[in-house]
């Protein structure tokens, strides 16, 4: 008989599985609330009921009104909502946006749209731990700034960006600042007054909820233009009749989210795995992000002389993601190592764990132990499974 092959998952980063708590209201709302929660009649009322609360869910782990969250289909519509709607609402002749070199492809790719329509995009450079310079941030700003967008934690490295002090700059220039929270949600504190930002994406299967539902945080006040035109859902501000059955689900994830107690348990066991590849690989590792500003489930790390798709391939079972990726037989490093300065021959070595709340000790000694026999390894000195 076979014997089954062992699955550790560990890409939380990439994507979450639904929280128990979580499925158990999706499976209630499949069997009430099928009604348009626009309709005022029997049928309308619990599914709008449903909207309210989930948003008044979110409004509170954030820490806003609900009447300033958006529902949108996830992180990516939460980002081009931001951008675009702020661009399309303030119509200028030289629009002038700020963004950084590590930002995620939802900010990127809008970002380079609104440059073919004439807006000028100025891209703050990291130091090595992918960290921005607030600074630089003061320098860039001008007259013509229309809006700074600077993500709070990055989903590669899991550097945390100092955003409360560049909000604080943006706003001394009356510019509004935008944050893709999507990585930080669930791991770390997403106030969003502590953090001073006028506007905050977050994307639901991030934090143990579905995917397809995210919501943007408006600062009251901020004026965006619609992304899609209709009826005049989410008070004007996205059309489409609303899903009660995502709502009801991004507002328990937020729920869930708020609690942050769990991530310490999470943050030792990253701390494990960590200690115990620099313990017995020494030099032959090189962990990349802020050492101390960073992700509490977070670990970026090289092993040189490999590619991380060939460490990958040596860890049966394990779902994990690579920091470079292979064109050809050449191996290109992702544009945010590549921004740090890592060098190709760390960079391609590159592979991102990323632990969770269901991550276990076992799981944590079970890769360890793939890692000693994986077959990039075989002619080095195995890895222990962590004390």
């Amino acid at each position: 008989m076979l014997r089954r092959m062992q699955r550790i998952y560990l890409d939380y980063n990439a994507s979450t599985p639904i929280a128990p708590r979580v499925a158990e209201v999706m499976r209630r709302m499949m069997g009430e609330a099928f009604g348009n929660p626009s309709s005022s009649h029997w049928a309308g009322r619990p599914a709008r009921a449903a909207v309210e609360t989930a948003r008044a869910q979110v409004a509170t782990l954030l820490g806003c009104s609900p009447e300033e969250i958006i529902f949108t289909s996830g992180g990516s519509e939460s980002n081009n909502l931001a951008l675009k709607g702020l661009f399309f609402a303030k119509p200028q002749a030289h629009a002038h946006i700020i963004t950084t070199q590590v930002e995620h492809p939802a900010i990127v790719e809008p970002c380079r749209f609104l440059e073919r329509l004439g807006a000028r995009i100025t891209w703050l450079p990291v130091d090595g731990s992918g960290c921005v310079n607030p600074e630089d941030l003061r320098r860039a700003i001008t007259a013509e700034t229309l809006l700074v967008s600077v993500m709070h934690a990055n989903n590669e490295i899991g550097t945390i960006q100092p955003i409360a002090e560049c909000a604080a700059i943006a706003r001394e220039h009356g510019v509004p600042f935008h944050t893709d929270a999507a990585q930080s949600v669930g791991k770390i504190p997403t106030r969003v007054d502590d953090l001073g930002v006028d506007l905050l994406t977050l994307a639901g299967h991030k934090f143990y909820g579905p995917k397809g539902v995210g919501a943007l945080y408006v600062r009251a006040g901020t004026v965006l233009e619609p992304l899609l035109h209709g009826a005049a859902h989410e008070s004007g501000r996205r059309a489409g009749t609303e899903s009660a059955l995502l709502a009801a689900a991004l507002g328990e994830a937020g729920t869930l989210a708020g609690d942050l107690a769990p991530m310490q348990a999470v943050k030792t066991l990253r701390d494990r795995l960590r200690d115990a590849l620099a313990a017995e690989l020494g030099e032959q590792v090189v962990f990349h992000g802020h050492p101390e500003r960073v992700l509490p489930n977070t670990l970026n790390v090289s092993f040189l002389g490999t590619t991380g798709a060939e460490v990958l391939a040596g860890l049966e079972g394990v779902a994990a993601s690579t920091g470079s990726a292979c064109h050809s037989g050449r191996v290109e490093l992702s544009p945010v190592l590549r921004a740090m300065g890592v060098s190709p021959e760390a960079g391609q070595g590159a592979v991102r764990f990323s632990l969770g709340r269901e991550t276990t000790a076992a799981e944590v000694d079970a890769l360890l132990r793939l890692i000693a026999t994986a077959p990039w390894r075989r002619a080095r000195t195995p890895v222990p499974s962590a004390p």
